[in-house]
């Protein structure tokens, strides 16, 4: 397995990262449309490239992770796409999203202590036909490697209840949970926030 940079790609790069997001994260999606084609179309330009990491095997991109300093974003919307693909209001609800919540600072909340040696990771993703081989292991420890950055901090939602104990297993350790106002429509009640920590491992 190798992990690359997704900038270091060609073409069709944003399609497939698009599709893991979509085929990881499409049941908090369905609101927006129940189609994964349609989804895929509509979000494949917002993923800063230089942002994310993807592991390969076999020449085939198995998974995705974000990493981002405090300062900047991983993803990037256009308003108008959103709309062409997903329909006036619910495009226009789409960019409300993003804007709101993945290009809102601070990102994380107080008591997470993020700071300029702290990395956000984010979207972290395993397209199905590679789960449970390790995929999302070895992203993280990849980017545990990266120079500039002594603590990671993530967050996931409650009902991920995979997710939550693969990040414990990598030495994650929950800070706070915050209670989402919109559980009736994503069915998330709270997000969990976790810190990983160099020097503690």
């Amino acid at each position: 397995m190798e992990i690359r940079r997704a900038d270091e790609f060609g073409g069709g790069i944003r399609e497939r990262i698009s599709e893991i997001f979509v085929d990881a994260f499409g049941r908090d999606l369905r609101f927006f449309s129940k189609d994964p084609g349609r989804l895929i179309r509509a979000f494949s330009h917002v993923f800063v490239l230089d942002c994310f990491y993807a592991a390969v095997i076999d020449g085939k991109i198995a998974g995705i992770t974000a990493c981002v300093d405090e300062k900047h974003f991983c993803i990037k919307h256009d308003k108008k796409i959103l709309k062409k693909h997903l329909g006036l209001i619910k495009g226009s609800f789409a960019a409300m999203v993003f804007k709101n919540y993945f290009n809102k600072y601070p990102k994380y909340p107080a008591e997470t202590g993020m700071d300029e040696k702290t990395a956000s990771v984010e979207f972290v993703a395993t397209a199905s036909e590679y789960k449970r081989m390790g995929v999302a292991t070895a992203i993280m420890n990849h980017i545990f490697t990266l120079p500039g950055y002594s603590k990671y901090i993530l967050e996931a939602a409650d009902t991920n209840t995979g997710a939550l104990q693969l990040y414990r297993k990598l030495g994650y350790k929950e800070v706070c949970r915050k209670k989402q106002g919109f559980s009736k429509f994503s069915g998330i009640n709270y997000l969990v926030y976790m810190k990983y920590t160099k020097d503690e491992t």
